[in-house]
């Protein structure tokens, strides 16, 4: 059955799909929990999407941010589709988690938020990477490109292998080219961040002025990067 979900998640468009088993999130920060949204979900499922690579080549101000915001309601689309289509086939309950708004934990005075859940941490539970040092998720065959989006179920799958750390041992280069030292401990001062990537156009379009700790990863690719 697990293989039919995941075939199921690609012809959907997902580049990505891993499985975790509700036990991997025992440790789960109170209120941030997928059991604190669905009290019934015994397996959460984490779909990704991956920005094209060339997008890494160019200034992110206009062409990666608009991309790196629509993949958003692409990635949420297929969650939707996906989780009715598993209410279909297998006479479950399958809920869509957005993968990154709305959310409720803001906090205003530090400029910090908080997803309903983690879908970082939510990913590397799932079998689908680890986090680096700038707290972006490395995928083996994506880098550090894609977006994650999660499904919860009733349905008992189950779970697939974790990854190794695929942080490169000693490399700081995401530390190391952050304009405003936000990054440490594989944390980001999301104040800092916020206020140096975020932008308006003369006209009024959103702009990202910043995405360094992703395009200077070694891992940017992946394992297999091309460049």
């Amino acid at each position: 059955m697990k293989r039919a979900i995941k075939e199921l998640a690609y012809q959907l468009g997902a580049d990505v799909c891993g499985v975790g088993s509700i036990d991997r999130f025992e440790n789960a920060p109170t209120g941030f929990s997928p059991l604190d949204l669905f009290d019934k979900c015994k397996s959460v499922i984490a779909l990704g999407v991956a920005l094209p690579k060339a997008l890494y080549e160019v200034s992110p101000r206009l062409l990666y941010g608009h991309f790196n915001s629509k993949i958003c309601s692409i990635l949420d689309d297929i969650e939707l589709k996906f989780a009715k289509e598993l209410e279909k086939r297998y006479n479950c309950l399958a809920v869509p988690v957005p993968c990154d708004t709305p959310y409720e934990y803001w906090d205003a005075e530090n400029m910090t938020a908080k997803g309903l859940i983690s879908m970082s941490h939510t990913a590397v539970l799932c079998g689908l990477g680890s986090i680096g040092k700038s707290s972006l998720l490395i995928n083996p065959e994506y880098g550090n490109r894609l977006t994650i989006g999660t499904v919860l179920t009733d349905l008992e799958l189950e779970s697939d292998d974790l990854q190794p750390d695929l942080c490169i041992d000693g490399c700081s280069k995401c530390i190391d080219n952050c304009p405003v030292q936000a990054i440490a401990d594989k944390r980001v001062n999301q104040k800092l961040c916020r206020q140096n990537i975020f932008g308006k156009t003369a006209r009024g379009f959103d702009t990202v002025n910043c995405n360094k700790c992703r395009t200077k990863c070694p891992m940017r690719f992946g394992i297999t990067k091309s460049k």
